[in-house]
């Protein structure tokens, strides 16, 4: 469909992209707040304990922590440092949607649903708003290839790697990875009739490794959890950190019980949908309508020609996961890699039955697609955040040439339809990562604070505040926690520096306290844009002030 060569290069380009984003400041809240947990466990040398601020940490497993802390402790702590394990799991992902495609189909499509998922606007901003997902997708990717190649081929090998795999992706997140793992691969083994496959004794062995996987995650939930009934976790004590994690955890999200309710809408993740699976968007609900008509055709019975695996598995989980009462956009990252290689297989039957004219409507998509890319970043580069320096404009005027090159080739229109795709990806995310959000996160008060805190060379361990507001920002790039303390406690300190936003400074002032010195930085909540922020005219509208105040010695 294209060539070696042409994917080589979009390979590079994507990873160049992924890595232009590792060294983007941490977003709050998730990033920098996973960011601070790990690495509080490499400070305290502790790694059994989680904690999220002062408060014991009940709802995620261990791993995504422990991959976090190992990378701390091999390159010290930096954000790029916290990003490598989540950007490696998301090499894997593309690896194993390699993988699964060539089994499943053929080596093209392995290699376009590599493409595919590594392009997804999803994955592309999970690894570099890194969070739990970015681990559970590789690793859930990973298990259902090596599951499936053990239905298929029956190797010992491959069903213990799948056994990991599940392993690693239970320690990340808990029920949702057996979940996500459990149901795709159900579906193959009910259309393909290969039960027999798992009354094996390889599988009790799979079990076993599956077992030693996740026991160091269960020691250290019985560690912290089950031997202190006395704990008292959201309300509640007498709180089992195995038994949450086998049962509570996903009836709650589900539920909405002690985490809360944010979404009753049972069509959130459909039009959710939409832009996290952007360039291939079109694409996919294409070939998903395509793939259940044929199905529906066929009365679902077997035929060797199909596969049911990726479309089944997308459909059910999707049901299951419309119906939490807790919904996040990310949820859907790890039904992408399924998505990536139901995409991939329609994209070269078209290819491979050259029907022309049905590729070159999806090419006009995709061209109107790409277009309004074009718009948004000539928007975000010369309105939203103007150029300032000539490197990245440069740069990205020099991809911008390449792109228009490709797109108007004269070439076959299954590699146009396929480069014009890739490229759409590529540039929004370089605009992102190289100017957009260097440019917004200079909104971001914590981490500008921690610039001028080093710059001012104030001790941090002398820094407090006396809100509720979050400083994982500020705690990272201090690389030591905001202590936290009342507007009475702080009055018998001496020589301290104080974080506060408008109202706090406002109740200091009108206390007996006093302050000499005031660093001030602009904040806005960056993961909840709005148009009066993206305007530049009414940005001072809605940006708001924190303050880090020195109390004189009373």
């Amino acid at each position: 469909m294209i060539s070696n060569l042409r994917y080589w290069f979009l390979v590079v380009l994507i990873v160049l992209v992924y890595i232009a984003g590792s060294f983007v400041t941490l977003f709050e809240n998730d990033s920098a707040q996973f960011a601070v947990m790990a690495m509080r466990m490499v400070n305290e040398n502790d790694f059994i304990n989680l904690f999220k601020g002062p408060n014991e940490y009940l709802d995620k497993p261990h791993m995504h922590y422990w991959l976090a802390a190992l990378s701390y402790k091999i390159f010290s702590i930096h954000d790029w440092a916290y990003r490598i394990p989540g950007i490696l799991a998301t090499l894997l992902g593309a690896y194993s949607c390699y993988g699964l495609g060539k089994l499943l189909y053929n080596v093209h499509t392995g290699k376009l649903a590599a493409l595919i998922f590594m392009t997804a606007q999803t994955i592309v901003l999970g690894a570099i708003d890194v969070r739990t997902d970015a681990v559970l997708t590789g690793f859930t990717v990973f298990a259902i290839w090596q599951l499936a190649v053990y239905i298929e081929k029956g190797t010992l090998l491959s069903v213990l790697l799948g056994g990991f795999g599940a392993g690693m992706a239970f320690s990340t997140k808990g029920q949702i990875a057996l979940v996500v793992i459990g149901l795709p691969i159900l579906c193959h083994l009910a259309y393909t009739r290969k039960w027999y496959r798992f009354l094996s004794w390889k599988v009790l062995l799979a079990l076993v490794i599956f077992g030693l996987t996740i026991a160091p995650m269960l020691y250290a939930y019985y560690l912290q959890f089950d031997l202190h009934p006395e704990k008292v976790i959201r309300g509640r004590d007498n709180r089992s950190g195995i038994f949450f994690i086998f049962w509570e955890q996903s009836f709650e999200r589900m539920s909405g019980e002690g985490i809360g309710k944010n979404s009753s809408d049972y069509f959130f993740f459909f039009h959710t949908f939409l832009w996290v699976f952007l360039p291939w968007t079109i694409l996919a609900l294409t070939a998903f309508w395509c793939r259940t008509k044929t199905f529906f055709k066929l009365k679902f019975k077997h035929n060797p020609k199909y596969e049911f695996l990726t479309l089944g598995g997308i459909t059910l989980v999707f049901i299951l996961i419309s119906f939490a009462q807790f919904k996040l956009p990310h949820y859907l990252n790890v039904t992408i890699p399924l998505f990536s290689v139901l995409t991939a297989s329609y994209m070269y039957n078209l290819y491979r039955f050259d029907k022309q004219k049905m590729t070159k409507i999806l090419l006009w998509v995709q061209y109107f697609i790409l277009s309004v890319v074009f718009m948004a970043s000539t928007l975000i580069c010369f309105f939203v955040f103007k150029f300032d320096g000539l490197l990245i404009p440069i740069l990205l005027c020099g991809g911008g040439l390449v792109i228009v090159f490709f797109a108007l080739k004269t070439e076959r229109v299954y590699a146009r339809l396929i480069t014009v795709s890739v490229f759409a990806s590529l540039l929004l995310n370089a605009v992102l990562n190289l100017h957009f959000y260097p440019n917004l996160l200079k909104y971001q008060g914590g981490s500008n604070m921690s610039k001028l805190i080093a710059e001012n060379n104030i001790p941090v361990d002398k820094i407090y505040k006396i809100g509720n507001d979050h400083t994982w920002a500020l705690d990272f790039y201090n690389k030591y926690p905001v202590q936290i303390s009342t507007l009475t406690e702080i009055g018998n300190k001496k020589d301290i520096w104080v974080y506060v936003n408008s109202e706090e400074l406002e109740k200091i002032r009108e206390s007996p306290l006093d302050w000499d010195r005031q660093l001030t930085v602009d904040q806005f909540r960056i993961t909840r844009l709005q148009g009066k922020f993206l305007n530049p005219n009414t940005r001072n509208k809605v940006v708001n002030k924190m303050y880090l105040v020195h109390l004189k010695q009373p």
